[in-house]
């Protein structure tokens, strides 16, 4: 993508092709089936997605399986000079790399630069493990012994989420390359345009031709991805339905799958938190990147006690939150994906209401001052009071700037209520008890709990679901262990010792 150097919104093109492997763009070889990719804050059509079928995911995966040949007999010293060059220049090109993802994503630009550091941060801590990846040696009786190897698995497919384009698709591939696997990665349909970007700087970076290929498309692609023989593991962000489909799929070949589902988490708020924190903490937990978060706290549970000051406060802040231009510095919320998901979510609001939720503020659609911006996708930052634990709002992700609230009495009750739901991706404790936050830590069914904070996601530490939000983790040195599989090899000094 040829940047201008200041990309304002409604001026960005979008000429070269998307897909990338062999090193290099590539032309699509049929243009039926495309789809038109928005540019969320305008309305305008960005450029095309043309879908690639089955000859390109074919040619992507070999290209991807030669560049793993060589790459898995590098040392893990040798790969993380790679990687560390290519984290180098994704910082050099931070705002280049952030002004793309906004003009196709909508998220503010405040946000987006922080996604891209994120990114290169992800890459440079894989940078590190890699030459730290090593077996053991363990003794056997008689002077013999058996050592084990950890090797990589061979090609792997990304699929991304459109919320975070550029950082999910680092995500997975630097612990993937950490490991010696080779890459083919599928972006979301609605947000093609960064991923390519990341694969030209891996490729700049020096790594072998093929290593992070980009294929386009829907879930057309994405099976022919997850069914291809070549293909040893398939690492998907995304909805829960959509997740099972690439289970059904990985299981016909038997291969490995990591999935990294919805959320619908709770957010725990005791009478004795520092207020201040939690209310700051409620808002991070709902409103980041227009609330298209899956692991957002999104059913605040307040200890009745504090209820009237908390609603105060964060009706308040949220009436205040810029909503507006997302190229632009002072933008708190930008616009959300498209314009149907716009619709769903300001359906969820009305059918809300209409169960009796109270809207304290916000949940209309957004028209921002400046002509250009006539035909965003923006909505007003809502908060929901009097909801109940069976409303829809508090049961299903509604993947949009909307805080349901919901009064709790004892830590019992609020417990139970915050685990009955099919999801366990995140939660939250506001206290300032210690015994209390560990006690509730523990309790608390999801696979990442924050404990006087929110939506706070460094690279060290590991990240994913418990129950229907999926398993497998991304993140921390854990997640070597989803990229690389153990090879045992026994050694014998002696003779044989038969039965036969």
């Amino acid at each position: 993508i040829k940047l201008v150097d200041d990309v304002s919104t409604g001026t960005l093109l979008v000429k070269e092709p998307l897909n990338f492997w062999g090193g290099a763009r590539v032309k699509p070889k049929d243009t039926k089936n495309s789809e038109p990719v928005y540019e969320p804050a305008t309305g305008r059509v960005l450029c095309d997605m043309i879908p690639c079928g089955e000859e390109e995911v074919d040619e992507a995966i070999k290209s991807a399986h030669s560049a793993y040949l060589k790459w898995s007999k590098l040392s893990g010293m040798e790969r993380a000079r790679f990687m560390l060059e290519a984290a180098r220049i994704i910082r050099e090109r931070r705002d280049e790399i952030a002004r793309a993802e906004v003009a196709n994503n909508g998220k503010s630009i405040t946000e987006a630069q922080v996604d891209i550091d994120v990114a290169w941060q992800c890459i440079e801590y894989y940078a590190g493990i890699a030459p730290t990846l090593s077996g053991q040696h363990i003794q056997l009786p008689g002077g013999s012994f058996a050592y084990t190897r950890r090797e990589p698995l061979g090609v792997c497919v990304g699929i991304g989420a459109w919320n975070y384009p550029f950082q999910i698709a680092a995500w997975k591939s630097a612990p993937a390359m950490a490991c010696g696997n080779a890459m083919v990665f599928k972006p979301s349909p609605m947000t093609p345009v960064t991923a390519v970007m990341l694969a030209e700087i891996y490729k700049e970076a020096g790594v072998p031709d093929g290593l992070f290929n980009v294929v386009q498309g829907g879930a057309e692609t994405g099976g022919l991805l997850c069914h291809h023989p070549m293909v040893a593991k398939v690492s998907f962000t995304g909805s829960v339905p959509t997740g099972k489909k690439i289970m059904e799929m990985a299981a016909k070949g038997v291969k490995q799958v990591t999935l990294e589902l919805g959320g619908k988490s709770p957010l725990i708020i005791f009478k004795d938190c520092e207020l201040e924190n939690a209310i700051k903490g409620a808002l991070m937990a709902n409103f980041l990147t227009q609330g298209e978060v899956c692991c957002n706290g999104t059913r605040v549970f307040v200890q009745r006690e504090i209820m009237p000051q908390f609603l105060e406060e964060v009706v308040k802040r949220t009436k205040a939150i810029p909503v507006g231009d997302p190229m632009c510095e002072a933008t708190r919320m930008g616009a959300l994906i498209s314009k149907p998901h716009m619709e769903k979510v300001l359906g969820f609001i009305k059918q809300a209401k209409e169960q009796g939720a109270k809207v304290l503020c916000g949940g209309e659609q957004f028209v921002p001052n400046d002509p250009k911006l006539k035909d965003g996708y923006f909505v007003s930052p809502c908060v929901l009071d009097n909801c109940r634990d069976d409303m829809t709002c508090v049961k299903e992700e509604i993947f949009g700037p909307v805080m349901s609230v919901l009064p709790f009495d004892t830590e019992e009750e609020v417990l139970q209520r915050a685990n009955n739901t099919t999801f366990g991706l995140a939660s939250g404790v506001f206290t300032r008890d210690i015994a209390r936050a560990h006690r509730v830590a523990e309790n608390l069914q999801a696979g990442t709990c924050y404990i006087n904070n929110y939506n706070v996601g460094p690279v060290e530490v590991p990240f994913g679901g418990y129950k229907m939000s999926g398993f497998g983790r991304e993140n921390g040195q854990v997640t070597i262990e989803y990229y690389s599989q153990l090879k045992t090899v026994v050694v014998e000094m002696g003779d044989v010792e038969s039965i036969f």
